[in-house]
């Protein structure tokens, strides 16, 4: 079936949830004015956020680790029983990436600073929606060091040297971007590769090192001297 040009595709909806109404507000101005993006809905704490989702089943749902009644933590994993499931990404500061390791294990798709630029955001946005990891340069390199120091998700399963001794040339030039905390777009941008060609060998990474998830893979690189 041919795909239908992008000004027919339907918008990605997205829904907010932040206890902070300027954090909501900067937030939904920017996505207003980004092409293909719908903001649906808006959330001062976890359990509104729970409620609007099950109204407006969106995409990805921005949510923040810390808010009242139902924190983020306790949002995703209610939010990940819904049909159809949203893709969640944590609105994090760089104090809170203990609670960022506990998120990604609970199933959330990334994590983003509250911080980040405008293109950022929207690029976070449109990565997630098709399934893509969302994490934050600014603070992936903490939330690895927190994990090789044993705090968080495993680090992956088995020898880490032979893990990275089954990559490919490429599949290890894809990991050390992994490390860097990049999307599939900009890894592709950067090595010259389409988007499909670098989820193969995402695929692969995680297969060959026996990584749970791109964080976990990002923390293998660094174990093992991959990214000094």
């Amino acid at each position: 079936m041919t795909e239908p040009p992008s000004s027919e595709r339907r918008p990605i909806r997205v829904l907010l949830a932040d206890d902070e109404e300027m954090i909501r507000h900067g937030v939904r101005l920017i996505l207003r004015h980004a092409q293909g993006i719908e903001v649906v809905g808006e959330a001062a704490n976890g359990e509104e956020a729970v409620r609007i989702a099950a109204e407006t089943r969106p995409d990805v749902a921005l949510i923040d680790i810390r808010m009242p009644v139902l924190d983020g933590l306790a949002t995703i994993e209610r939010l990940l029983v819904l049909e159809p499931r949203p893709q969640v990404v944590m609105l994090t500061t760089f104090g809170d990436e203990e609670n960022v390791t506990r998120a990604l294990r609970s199933g959330a798709i990334g994590f983003l600073l509250k911080d980040e630029g405008p293109q950022e955001l929207i690029s976070a946005v449109r990565a997630a929606a098709t399934g893509d990891a969302v994490l934050s340069p600014g603070v992936t390199g903490t939330v690895i060091d927190r994990m090789l120091n044993g705090v968080g998700p495993a680090a992956g399963s088995g020898a880490p040297e032979a893990g990275l001794a089954a990559l490919t040339d490429r599949e290890r030039d894809v990991l050390a971007l992994l490390g860097q905390g990049l999307a599939n777009g900009a890894i592709g941008e950067r090595l010259g590769i389409g988007v499909g060609t670098v989820k193969t060998h995402v695929s692969a990474i995680l297969e060959k090192t026996g990584s749970d998830s791109r964080v976990q893979a990002a923390v293998l690189a660094y174990r093992t001297g991959l990214l000094s």
